[in-house]
């Protein structure tokens, strides 16, 4: 029986994972984390929870409630978001590496502990490498330098080292899934939340009647992953057939971003919202520091099964349940770019 405790659940990926574990057919799903709140988990089971799903709560940085969600879920599979994010690492970094990187001690040493553990699974970042200049191939790939830009990325980097030493010790089967831009329902958090807010402007002001400008704070090239594609890809990585440790970067499409808000503004149209569309480029954006062009060859040779939902077909989802989501007053009133 698959029994999967997820950290960091209630986040934006964490609950697209926990649906597509569901849908996976996992018997019962452990969702941990510090709020214990189900408003992102609703956005994709609605607002009855499946009963299958049992909220845990507790902080990664302490031990002893690590413990305790071991326990309680008696995990075969684990898969861990729990991480605080840019720019909330560099305005508490101190807690950001408590986090970010005591916290997966915490987990990989109580992980280590339970044998019974069929897979362990961590959400890793493309944080972890260099400035796109770096890199002169057509595409980043897993085996390429890496050399993070900032403090988020130096944790993520030190997790991944934290896994693959769980692994070796255990020789308990373990993935780590690099991701980039994820758009979509949930994403309300992080330096990468903005091209999310102009498709929620769009929506909201469609539903309010008049256009709410959003001007992006960046400019450049980004790579995009549709947040229900992130969620199926750690579904994958859990449950799909799999030996040893790997390190992949997920599946998704760079493009400019100036392309990404023209897209959206072609599939507002569509939609019947183009007069809701007032998007466009900050004055002071300055370019990019994301790293894009992912290559995600090792991906789809490992993981088959991992989707890559077309950016056009990703957008009218966002602004369908964006929408929905306002129409029923649950949407932020207020965009600012960034």
């Amino acid at each position: 029986m698959v029994r999967i405790l997820i950290t960091g659940g209630t986040g934006c990926i964490g609950a697209a994972a926990s649906y597509a574990c569901a849908r996976r057919g996992a018997a019962r799903i452990f969702v941990a984390s510090r709020s214990g709140r189900p408003d992102r988990l609703q956005l994709w089971f609605g607002d009855r929870v499946e009963a299958r799903v049992r909220m845990l709560r507790g902080d990664l940085t302490d031990s002893t409630a690590v413990e305790r969600w071991m326990e309680a879920a008696s995990p075969t599979h684990v898969i861990h978001f729990g991480a605080f994010q840019t720019p909330a690492c560099d305005a508490e970094p101190w807690r950001g590496m408590e986090v970010n990187t005591g916290g997966t001690l915490n987990l990989v040493r109580a992980a280590a502990r339970r044998r019974s553990l069929e897979r362990f699974v961590l959400a890793s970042s493309a944080a972890v490498y260099g400035p796109r200049s770096l890199y002169p191939g057509p595409a980043v790939r897993e085996t390429d330098p890496l050399r993070p830009r900032n403090l988020y990325g130096v944790w993520k980097l030190a997790s991944e080292h934290l896994a693959r030493l769980y692994h070796e010790e255990t020789g308990v089967p373990t993935v780590c899934l690099r991701l980039n831009t994820v758009y979509g329902k949930g994403r309300d958090l992080g330096q990468t939340s903005a091209p999310t807010a102009a498709i929620k402007a769009v929506a909201a002001g469609h539903v309010r009647g008049r256009p709410i400008p959003f001007r992006m704070p960046y400019t450049g090239r980004e790579n995009y992953h549709y947040v229900g594609d992130a969620g199926a890809h750690f579904a994958a990585a859990a449950l799909d057939t799999f030996d040893g440790y790997g390190v992949f970067n997920i599946r998704g499409r760079t493009v400019a971003v100036e392309e990404f808000l023209r897209l959206i503004a072609e599939t507002a149209a569509s939609m019947g919202m183009g007069d809701a569309v007032d998007l466009g480029i900050a004055p002071d954006a300055e370019e990019a520091p994301f790293v894009h062009e992912l290559d995600d060859t090792a991906i789809r040779r490992a993981f088959p099964s991992a989707p890559l939902t077309p950016l056009e077909k990703g957008i009218r989802l966002s602004l369908k349940a964006f929408v929905e989501l306002a129409r029923a007053g649950r949407l932020e009133a207020d965009y600012k770019p960034g």
